[in-house]
């Protein structure tokens, strides 16, 4: 998580593929290489794109906070999922997961254990054949994030 108090370019980082999802604030404006710009807010859901591009930002009205999630694309893969409603997740196509409960409480529950996250806890799921059920209380954002090894890949 980071907070954005300005507008200006994105720092570059080569080979990393990144995921921005707006978590506070109203939002901001996204130009990612020489495409259209994109509006993130609060309600939008996470844009993937490569962190080795100019990339820079407009802020709509004011400092906000941002999930970014960044993976080394020879290495790992990732998805960043927004979820609003109790879903089911098996986690045996990938190798970890991270359920962040941004505001409110979030009750992560597997065949051996139950947690309730509150605002800002994260959980940390690793391979396993067991379904989690993530249930996000009615008024809380919640993220997973699904990060998986490329495996026999060079670099």
């Amino acid at each position: 998580m980071a907070r954005v108090g300005t507008d200006g370019p994105f720092s570059e980082f080569a080979g990393i593929d990144r995921t921005l999802a707006v978590i506070e604030g109203t939002g901001l404006e996204l130009t990612i290489k020489d495409r259209a710009p994109v509006t993130l807010g609060l309600a939008s859901e996470p844009i993937s794109f490569a962190g080795d591009v100019k990339t820079s930002a407009r802020l709509l009205a004011g400092e906000i906070t941002d999930l970014n999630v960044m993976t080394r694309r020879a290495r790992f893969s990732h998805r960043l999922t927004r979820i609003r409603e109790p879903a089911e997740r098996g986690l045996t196509d990938d190798d970890v997961a991270v359920v962040l409960a941004v505001n409110g409480h979030v009750i992560v529950a597997s065949n051996s254990e139950v947690v309730t996250l509150e605002h800002r806890d994260a959980a940390v799921l690793t391979q396993s054949n067991d379904m989690t059920l993530i249930s996000p209380a009615a008024d809380c954002e919640c993220y997973l994030v699904l990060l998986r090894e490329l495996r026999n890949q060079p670099g």
